[in-house]
């Protein structure tokens, strides 16, 4: 009964030293906070950065779709703060302006299925060799 015993326990320490082992060290400390302020020019340069996409045709079609004037865009824009301004212009370069592709994948799985019924239905019969 005794060897049973000794070899699980000597799987589990073998297990949780490899664990231990693969885990990667981290050194974590502490930071003092201090309050971020954003100069003028940064605002400037963040809102000729937003300014460059809203003049894109693709971006100024999709927004007339919504309903969305050049004049109230830019309304909008001016009552942003300083932070927001900053986060919109950060961010704007990973906005994806196509999708995500899962349309894509969806369309072409129902075109195969309409094609494989399309050719059960006919009584054809696809051999490959």
């Amino acid at each position: 009964m005794k060897i049973p015993l000794m070899k699980i326990l000597a799987s589990y320490l073998a297990l949780v030293m490899f664990i231990i082992g693969i885990t990667p060290r981290v050194y974590a400390g502490f930071v003092a906070s201090e309050v971020l302020t954003l100069k003028q020019t940064d605002r400037t340069s963040d809102l000729q950065k937003i300014q460059k996409v809203i003049e894109m045709k693709i971006v100024q079609e999709r927004l007339k779709k919504f309903g969305f004037t050049h004049d109230e865009i830019l309304e909008r824009l001016a009552r942003l703060n300083d932070g927001q301004i900053h986060y919109l212009a950060q961010n704007i370069d990973q906005l994806q302006t196509g999708g995500n592709g899962l349309e894509v994948v969806i369309l072409l799985l129902v075109i195969a299925i309409l094609v494989v019924l399309l050719i059960k239905l006919t009584g054809h019969k696809v051999i490959i060799k």
